[in-house]
């Protein structure tokens, strides 16, 4: 008794603790997530969808699919017998996404069309898919891809006949429809020239978030090869991605990021945060409404035009001209196809030479424009810029500006009255570099309060975050952050900007005062190899801003929460194992949270796991792995690319091991109590008729799941019927001690069965929705990832739920089946983290063998 209580206390603690690292998960989810600053997009008419009609062979082939044309008053009446004169643009909703979430671009395009008095405008079209959850289900993402061809075939045939008819049609592709739209390029009967513009919003080009099932996978690789192996061909292709940015929790923005090679020069990524005029970050949904977006893509689409053809320019290298005019260095003006040419100042100007480090000057400008020239010849060797903010006294807004040093500098200001504050300061002086401390630094700060500036202060903090590659000091492959704490006291608004020189992923703040700011230097992208420079965060702010700074780990659910399932299955594989070897060592089963206790060792699979990945380095050993045809571990892939290390997997068994032991406790606890009501709740059970696995496979395998639950159930309370009745007769006996331990003994290996089923189950979930949506059209589900897995489960669990571990524990082949669990839960971390559909494979394996001792 001693012994057991301390083994328990001591699990107890130990899975406190992993409770309390879960806990700091939540709260990164909870308290870090960022405001919404995107304003609401309003429709000032009804909106109206006009259902295009489409070919009698199409709409035969693809039922659950429809095109829809957006109106909204006067232009949908217009266009109600399709006689188009604008310039087509394609909206592809993406998982579960709706046709008509469309109306923010389209009702935006209108109004814009109006301002100019309808000299160009846009047809937009809306795509049905249904609500697909393509997503977690990728047997329909060919089928989109192919409706997609159809209509902008259909389309294009209905500008016929016109004046500026379009030859090509632009696209816009929210989530899943953005890669659907990428997709075209690899039908063989696809002409690329029918694409000009490709817009994709939150879109995770790079891998799927849930990869799980086989056809989710083979459709990103055929993507992603063929987008770089026809680089050259796409050229005339213009792509933008825009990522939502840290707000965005279905999809992060490093998977938004497109494919990229050096030679490429027609594809643009950039998080929304950093889109000029946005400077937001957005939700997974608030993307296709965020009216600053919407804005900037509109305004980019019009400035795409060509007056000659009346639709979008042809010119690819005009284009990538705009999208960078409007989506990354915006100079707050219209865009010019030629550069502005330098002019000369005439008239009379007013010269300040100053030799002050500091000054301030207030002025009431009568004339159209107020000139100002600084020499710097005297103050060059100790400066190298100069700082000028700028405040409109009637308005009460502000201008900044940081200019290098050169010769002499010249501001234009055209403002009637203002204060203008300049100082000059050397770059080095306030910069301040914030090197990475250790991983478990958690609310460690650094505090600084700068003073003996009088009038204000820009500080460069040279941040060093890592993500991937990695400093001396650091762990590679943490994603970490670092937070500034802001006290703004009651003067100037504040400006702050993190600058990421390797991606398109700046943020910029901007904070009125008094307030107290929180910054968070974030990374999306890992660093590339052999770049040697630095985030930036410059703080233009006050003299007497007071600012803290804490650096930690964070982020590890955001990045590796879709791969909590392979270590949660890992560990329940450990404690089967465990438990098998109990009924060789003491002649009874062990119950599965002791088990868990004892087995789940990370000692046990990491070891090995980077053995193999060691040795996939060698050319030997690579030379039998592919003569074995195995694939490439998984745990390589994501080494490659700086997403994965000893330590993160070491944090996610932890995880792992944490909700495996809790979910036990608590599927245990509901079997017992759902045994109490068995008698009143469940009549006797029909015998299901399992040949549903040709139907839906995923069907097949919850039937069969309830019907082991049942019938464990009805094990349970014969047990307790047994237990009750030889209470009051002769529980002493030998013969009621034996049964109570066959009972007890079975029913304990039934729950870790059930256990390792309902994540099964929950894998296997999202193709069963997937066919039940669709089941008016199609009543079987075509293509079925888990219809072999279902074939094979049934025939095992209609063997074990039909035998006890009396005749497992006779079996000559128990020795041999109590080896398999530990291989089984070394290859799903190994094989499984970018590939979940696996994992139900390496349940089989050992539960099949379990099978084979029951019968033989």
């Amino acid at each position: 008794m001693w012994r057991t209580g301390r083994v328990f206390g001591a699990a107890a603690a130990f899975y406190g603790a992993l409770a309390a690292l879960v806990l700091l998960g939540v709260r990164d989810v909870l308290f870090q997530y960022e405001e919404n600053r995107c304003s609401m997009t309003y429709m000032f008419e009804y909106p109206e969808y006009l259902k295009i009609k489409l070919p009698r062979k199409i709409s035969r082939r693809y039922p659950a699919y429809e095109l829809y044309l957006y109106g909204e008053g006067s232009y949908a009446e217009e266009n109600r017998n399709l006689i188009l004169t604008g310039i087509p643009v394609l909206f592809l909703p993406g998982n579960a996404g709706s046709y008509k979430q469309v109306r923010s671009f389209g009702s935006i395009a209108l109004r814009k069309a109006e301002d100019i008095d309808y000299k160009y405008h846009f047809d937009v079209f809306s795509v049905n898919f249904n609500e697909e959850l393509v997503a977690l289900y990728g047997g329909s993402l060919q089928r989109q891809t192919r409706f997609v061809h159809e209509c902008i075939k259909v389309i294009l045939k209905l500008y016929k006949g016109q004046v500026f008819a379009p030859r090509s049609v632009t696209v816009v592709g929210h989530s899943m429809g953005g890669l659907i739209a990428r997709a075209l390029l690899t039908l063989k009967n696809f002409k690329t020239e029918l694409l000009n513009i490709l817009v994709t919003q939150a879109t995770p080009h790079i891998a799927p978030v849930m990869p799980l099932d086989q056809y989710l996978t083979d459709f990103y690789t055929a993507v992603n090869h063929n987008w770089i192996q026809k680089a050259q061909e796409i050229r005339n292709l213009t792509t933008l991605s825009v990522a939502g940015g840290f707000r965005d929790y279905q999809v992060r923005s490093g998977l938004a990021f497109l494919p990229k090679l050096d030679h490429q020069s027609s594809a643009l990524s950039v998080v929304s945060s950093a889109v000029p005029r946005v400077w937001a970050s957005t939700d997974h949904l608030s993307v296709v409404w965020c009216k600053e977006l919407i804005l900037a893509t509109v305004r980019a689409f019009l400035d795409l035009i060509d007056e000659n053809t009346k639709q979008i320019t042809e010119d690819p290298h005009k284009r990538m001209l705009i999208l960078n005019h409007h989506f990354l260095r915006h100079p707050a003006k219209l865009f010019e196809d030629i550069s502005e040419s330098v002019i000369e100042l005439t008239g009379s100007l007013t010269w300040i030479q100053i030799k002050a480090p500091k000054w301030s000057y207030t002025v009431h400008n009568e004339s159209d424009g107020k000139y100002f020239t600084f020499p710097l010849s005297s103050h060059r060797k100790s400066y190298s810029h100069v700082y000028c903010q700028s405040s409109m006294l009637d308005t009460n807004s502000w201008i900044y500006g940081c200019i290098n040093g050169t010769s002499s500098i010249k501001i234009t200001l055209y403002l009637l009255q203002f204060t203008l504050d300049c100082e000059f300061f050397n770059e080095t002086s306030r910069t301040l570099q914030l090197p990475v401390t250790q991983l478990f630094t958690f609310g460690r700060f650094n505090s600084l309060h700068l003073t003996n500036v009088k009038y204000f202060l820009i500080l460069i903090i040279v941040v060093t975050i890592f993500y991937g590659s990695a400093t001396s000091n650091s762990l590679k492959g943490l994603y970490s952050s670092m937070h500034f704490h802001l006290l703004l006291p009651e003067r100037k608004p504040n400006v702050y900007r993190l600058h990421i020189p390797w991606s398109h992923e700046d943020s910029l703040t901007l904070s009125q005062v008094p307030s107290s700011t929180e910054i968070s230097a974030k990374l999306h992208i890992a660093q590339p190899e052999n770049d040697t420079t630095v985030p930036l965060l410059t703080i233009y702010s006050s003299s007497d801003c007071q600012y803290e700074v804490s650096k930690i780990c964070q982020k590890v659910i955001r990045f590796y929460g879709g791969a909590l399932p392979v270590y949660i299955i890992s560990n329940i594989l450990l404690a089967y194992g465990r438990q098998l070897r109990s009924l060789i060592s003491t002649g009874q089963c062990s119950d599965f949270v002791p088990a868990l206790t004892k087995a789940a060792k990370p000692y046990k699979v990491e070891p090995i796991v980077n053995i193999i990945k060691f040795l996939l380095g060698l050319n030997w050993f690579k030379g039998i792995w592919n003569l074995l045809f195995l694939p490439e571990l998984d745990v390589v892939t994501l080494s490659n690319q700086d997403l994965c290390f000893p330590f993160i997997s070491l944090i996610l068994f932890m995880f792992g091991t944490g909700i495996a032991y809790w979910g036990g406790m608590l599927l245990d606890s509901s079997i017992r109590l759902s045994s109490f009501l068995y008698l009143v709740l469940i009549r006797p059970l029909l015998r299901v008729h399992l040949h549903n696995w040709t139907t839906c496979g995923a069907l097949a395998i919850i039937i069969t799941y309830f019907h082991y639950i049942f019938k464990n159930l009805k094990h349970l309370h014969i047990s307790c019927t047994i237990f009750f009745s030889f209470k009051r007769e002769d529980r002493t006996s030998s013969s009621s001690t034996t049964a109570m331990d066959s009972f007890a003994d079975s029913l304990k290996m039934h729950t870790t069965v059930i256990n390792l089923l309902t994540w099964i189950v929950l894998l296997s979930c999202p193709s069963l929705i997937y066919w039940l949506k669709n089941l008016r059209y199609h009543s079987r589900l075509d293509p079925d990832p888990y219809r072999s897995v279902a074939l094979v489960l049934i025939a095992i669990l209609e063997i074990l739920m039909n035998t006890s571990t009396t005749k497992v524990k006779s079996s000559k082949l128990l020795k041999i089946a109590v080896h398999l669990p530990l291989p089984c839960s070394v290859a799903v971390v190994a094989f499984a983290p970018m590939h979940l559909y696996r994992i139900p494979y390496f349940v089989i394996i050992p539960l099949f063998l379990h099978a084979l001792c029951c019968i033989l």
